[in-house]
């Protein structure tokens, strides 16, 4: 049974009728994508509205990963129902764990989510994790790894479950948190974005 976040204690606001502020652009990181070329994080967030969440492929925290997967599971439906946004609108998956979450683990990954083909849903890792530092730090993006009681290290890494919606210049325009991870609050994100983007006339 899917982990559920606390329902929003307010109806969300109108797409169109506000603004989301600019908060930071994307840094110019280069990671790996599923064939294990290198990929400049930059180039892989622009272009379309891009929704962005870091993951590990065995994490099986029901407040973690697995209710993140679920709820871009549900906005992906919304996304897809809109013809205005399918073609507008992504999805970006970046592994906290490159040791394990190689090109070709990412990339089976990555053939699971595709099973609905229509919105494009991308899925990265580092070459290090010395690399994947700088992305996580720049993302503000806190991970730690679980000691056991003698104090060895233990596979399960603990993070704080975050979203970033990015505008297609490659502006992050909002964090969702745990308590925010609301599919129909992300939607109006995304079709504000797309408002505020598309070609005026």
């Amino acid at each position: 049974m899917a982990a559920v976040a606390p329902r929003l204690e307010f109806t969300p606001p109108r797409p169109g009728s506000y603004v989301l502020q600019k908060i930071q652009p994307i840094a110019n990181a280069t990671l790996l994508d599923v064939a294990g070329r290198p990929t400049r994080l930059s180039a892989a967030t622009t272009g379309r509205i891009t929704l962005l969440t870091f993951f590990y492929t065995y994490c099986a925290d029901p407040l973690g990963c697995p209710f993140a997967y679920h709820t871009l599971i549900q906005v992906r439906r919304g996304v897809v129902e809109d013809p205005r946004l399918t073609q507008r609108v992504q999805f970006l998956s970046v592994s906290l764990d490159p040791t394990t979450d190689t090109p070709e683990v990412i990339g089976r990954y990555r053939e699971m989510v595709m099973r609905d083909s229509r919105l494009e849903w991308n899925v990265l890792t580092a070459r290090s994790v010395r690399d994947l530092l700088p992305v996580l730090d720049d993302f503000g993006q806190d991970v730690s790894v679980e000691q056991g009681a003698d104090g060895t290290p233990r596979r399960t890494l603990h993070h704080m479950l975050k979203m970033f919606l990015i505008d297609r210049t490659g502006m992050i325009r909002e964090i969702y948190t745990l308590a925010y991870l609301q599919p129909e609050v992300i939607l109006n994100d995304i079709r504000t974005l797309y408002l505020e983007e598309k070609p005026k006339g």
